[in-house]
């Protein structure tokens, strides 16, 4: 395929995608055309395919395949309503790898919305790394100011190390070193900077309520602050594994050191390239 039919192709890919509710998509009969299908009783056998195969996947056919009607000219300045389907990138997707792959259109399809397709699933993995490091970020946040107001009440900073950790083994039920082990989590490193998102942020929430508990109830000295810390850590362990989740039980993620130093890379590398196209 010439470089000049590939830009041609893509144009046309390009300007034939609409929103619908704020969902990028195709018409069904439109894409018909752009893959060379001239009767839309033959494109609708592999949109039926494409279907078949989005079920087997676990997805549901009504979200990315959903019916709509379409008004379209039939000569005479007059108008008629046409079934349609408004086909989501990954139906487009799937519709191109069940489809004829002799067809230039087809093969340049199947490309098109593969490379579409992943280009979507990097942003959702960068934007879940993203809220994974800016979680832990938040963290270190409440633990500083939760710090501050424990060292205003007589807990200095192997007190609030004592606290802190208690706070963990009630939240997953072992005591720092045991889970460092069961995460092989390196002995020189928080744990904070292994959990997953959703255990950075339940940690987050029980040192938030003990700071907000501590200044509301006037609480003074370490063993009424660590009973406290205690107790926040058990309420959201209860509320966790009340929906089935069980943070010792949750895998560890990887070292929100090294998401940090690739999500900064990565920033600089877009910089850099937006130098050079200026």
């Amino acid at each position: 395929m010439k470089s000049e039919e590939i830009k041609q192709l893509f144009e046309r890919f390009e300007a034939a995608a609409a929103e619908l509710e704020g969902v990028e998509c195709w018409s069904a009969r439109e894409l018909q055309t752009l893959l060379g299908y001239s009767k839309w009783e033959n494109f609708e056998k592999v949109i039926q395919k494409a279907k078949d195969a989005c079920e087997n996947a676990g997805e549901q056919i009504e979200n990315h395949f959903p019916d709509v009607r379409k008004m379209v000219e039939i000569g005479s300045d007059t108008e008629r309503e046409i079934n349609d389907i408004a086909l989501t990138r990954y139906a487009c997707y799937l519709i191109a790898q069940n489809g004829d792959s002799r067809k230039v259109e087809i093969a340049f399809a199947q490309n098109y919305f593969a490379v579409q397709t992943r280009r979507a699933e990097l942003v959702e993995q960068r934007l879940l790394e993203y809220e994974r490091v800016k979680a832990r970020e938040k963290l270190s946040q409440t633990e500083k100011q939760l710090s501050g107001i424990l060292y205003e009440r007589g807990v200095d900073s192997q007190g609030f190390a004592i606290i802190r950790s208690k706070g963990d083994q009630a939240l997953f039920r072992l005591n720092t070193q045991m889970l460092k082990k069961k995460m092989g989590i390196p002995d020189s490193r928080p744990v904070a900077d292994f959990l997953p998102t959703i255990s950075i942020k339940a940690k987050d929430l029980a040192a938030e309520m003990t700071g907000l508990n501590v200044q509301n109830k006037d609480l003074k000295g370490q063993n009424k602050i660590e009973k406290e810390h205690i107790d926040n850590n058990l309420a959201v362990r209860n509320m966790l594994t009340q929906r089935g989740i069980v943070p010792e039980n949750l895998p560890p993620a990887e070292d929100v050191k090294k998401l940090q130093r690739k999500l900064d890379g990565d920033e600089k590398k877009l910089l850099k390239g937006n130098k050079k196209k200026k």
